[in-house]
């Protein structure tokens, strides 16, 4: 959705090595936000933006206005994924997902891709856009992409720029949390549920609004069982104004 930085650029440089030609989409989507969401204000540096990407090699910038992406005042059309999106974000966000795959399909349509490119940091994002591609029988191969971060740990986001000096000295406090979770899971740890209400309380204590910490599954999203292999720690929480999101997966062996 623009205001790009460097884990942004990291997709496209994935894509250089991936293909001959690279297409980048920016489009703040309007029907992925919800009522008090910050579309209005999410920052939007599209002349920066299109430097950057010449820069990097790209050869087409596709930036659709929202009348060309949503030709009509009601939108009666949308690509519905079922099930995933009922977990993380989309338990607080219940429109959102929707918005995304509706969007998303239109933007495969416009720009008919062989490979698309998206980061692992939004990982309910990508494991959705993976299923409805495959559901749809749609000739494009998804590569996932990992995070990329701050120094100190923090995920690169465009609404970082939003967190004040104070919360961006504690935002890294959220990826360091998951990442304690995944050693407690490494060193045996099953009682997933006490696990989450700990991080949680860890984290509100730390200045955090949590909306969710979710140790699932890395297939269905749902809460995980210990008959789960391949799981993702998730989490979203607010610090001021900015919701950050974060997540690191592990695999169950043995």
């Amino acid at each position: 959705m623009g205001n790009l930085h460097a884990g942004h650029l990291s997709l496209v440089h994935e894509a250089r090595r991936q293909a001959d030609r690279i297409v980048v989409s920016i489009f703040v989507n309007p029907t992925q936000f919800g009522p008090g969401e910050d579309l209005d204000s999410y920052p939007r540096t599209l002349a920066r933006d299109a430097d950057q990407l010449r820069a990097a090699g790209v050869d087409l910038l596709f930036a659709p206005e929202a009348g060309q992406m949503y030709p009509f005042a009601s939108n009666l059309t949308w690509v519905d994924v079922h099930e995933l999106p009922d977990h993380l974000c989309g338990r607080s966000r219940p429109q959102h997902f929707r918005g995304v795959t509706t969007v998303v399909s239109k933007l495969f349509h416009v720009t008919t891709p062989d490979v698309a490119v998206f980061g692992e940091k939004d990982f309910q994002q990508l494991t959705i856009v993976r299923r409805m591609t495959q559901e749809l029988l749609l000739p494009i191969r998804i590569v996932g992409m990992p995070t990329v971060r701050e120094a100190d740990g923090l995920a690169l986001s465009s609404r970082n720029s939003f967190l004040q000096p104070g919360q961006r000295r504690q935002a890294p406090l959220l990826y360091q949390h998951l990442l304690r979770a995944r050693d407690a899971i490494a060193q045996g740890m099953r009682d997933y549920r006490a696990l989450e209400q700990e991080m949680a309380a860890t984290l509100a204590d730390a200045g955090f609004k949590v909306d969710y910490v979710s140790v699932a599954s890395a297939e269905t999203l749902a809460p995980a069982s210990d008959a789960d292999r391949s799981l993702v720690v998730a989490a979203a929480a607010w610090l001021g104004s900015p919701r950050l999101i974060d997540n690191v997966t592990i695999q169950i062996t043995g």
